[in-house]
């Protein structure tokens, strides 16, 4: 028999004693979603990444540091994959991490809180928020504590210096500007 997680009160939610807590890269997606050709969205994710969540003492002074390997790009088809890396895009090659750094959580409400920070991208660093639902904590078969968080953003693609386009005969463009980020996290106590 297990012992039951740690937690603790606040504003109304059972969540986490204060701790270090790692991805679990087995239980976690790094997802994205763009429209293609106007009319369709293509979803793709990425396979490589690791990350730490610090939970303060204070909930509101808790870190996130996460890093994505460039290359782990996948959409399903290769080709595309292999234009996503490219310099059009991401240029894995020259720039093989993409990385965000939290600088702040605010507004919590309940399970529900946005996490400020800033993301990397092409060595182009700008801020994001990400709106973030805790979804609970657990203690595994093997007595290890567990968290899950459910986040998303959206970016301009362009801003972070990937402008590669293609114009439609009929105005539109090939590829969306707006890039949804869609996280689905678990991560296990370190400490």
């Amino acid at each position: 028999m297990t012992a039951p997680a740690a937690t603790r009160d606040f504003n109304g939610t059972k969540i986490p004693t204060a701790g270090t807590f790692a991805l679990d890269v087995n239980h976690t997606t790094v997802g994205f979603v763009a429209r293609h050709m106007v009319v369709s969205k293509v979803r793709g994710s990425f396979k490589e990444f690791s990350g730490t969540v610090v939970i303060g003492e204070d909930p509101l002074d808790s870190k996130v540091d996460v890093e994505i390997k460039a290359a782990s790009i996948e959409t399903g088809q290769p080709d595309r994959d292999t234009h996503l890396r490219g310099d059009d895009f991401l240029n894995a090659e020259k720039f093989p991490e993409l990385t965000f750094r939290s600088t702040g959580v605010v507004d919590p409400s309940g399970t529900d809180f946005r996490l400020v920070g800033e993301l990397t991208i092409r060595d182009v660093t700008k801020p994001v928020t990400l709106n973030v639902e805790f979804d609970g904590i657990e203690v595994n078969p093997w007595g290890k504590e567990v968290v899950a968080f459910t986040a998303s953003t959206e970016i301009d693609r362009e801003e972070f210096g990937a402008t590669w386009n293609q114009v439609l005969e009929s105005g539109g463009v090939l590829v969306g500007k707006k890039v949804k980020i869609e996280i689905v996290a678990q991560l296990n106590r370190q400490a």
